[in-house]
């Protein structure tokens, strides 16, 4: 009977410790509470993105929800629908436009010479399509380990491997 009475009072003081520790001792439970945070706070959040595109497009995804749910009547959605419409293609326009004129227009590479046979009639030929040969303007990489070869090079200077005709 006393041994049951001593371990019931020792369950009993188990508990209000374990119930009371983070009342004791708040370091640890806000460290686990940061930990539970950081492992929350894993990849970025889409509403924080403030261009004019993405503003555009939540609100029409908003409108569509407050649509579904009858916050919004068809007259007034499709107002709002037709306004945010229009800034999504601005912007998406303005993004485009803004990659068009930042790429910088293309240039004619020059035509791979074989030495036996002359220029090549393709432009990114790396072989002669007539006798097989490596171009001399085509770039040479080992196939072993991926360094660079040397013109009519018969070994890799990166590790010693014979190069394949």
């Amino acid at each position: 009977m006393v041994i049951e009475f001593v371990v019931g009072v020792l369950f009993a003081a188990a508990t209000v410790w374990f119930v009371l520790q983070p009342i004791f001792r708040p370091g640890l439970a806000s460290d686990a509470a940061a930990q539970a945070l950081v492992i929350d706070d894993e990849g970025d959040d889409p509403d924080d993105d403030f261009s004019s595109r993405a503003v555009a497009l939540r609100a029409l995804r908003e409108i569509e929800f407050d649509r579904a749910t009858g916050k919004l009547s068809d007259a007034d959605y499709d107002a709002l629908k037709g306004k945010y419409t229009e800034e999504a293609l601005a912007a998406l326009r303005a993004e485009e436009a803004r990659v068009v004129t930042s790429t910088p227009p293309p240039f004619p590479l020059p035509r791979p010479v074989c030495p036996t046979h002359g220029p090549r009639p393709e432009p990114d030929a790396a072989f002669c399509s007539e006798c097989g040969r490596r171009l001399g303007s085509a770039p040479a990489y080992c196939a072993h380990c991926g360094s660079p070869l040397e013109r009519e090079a018969r070994y890799c200077n990166g590790c010693g491997r014979r190069i394949a005709a």
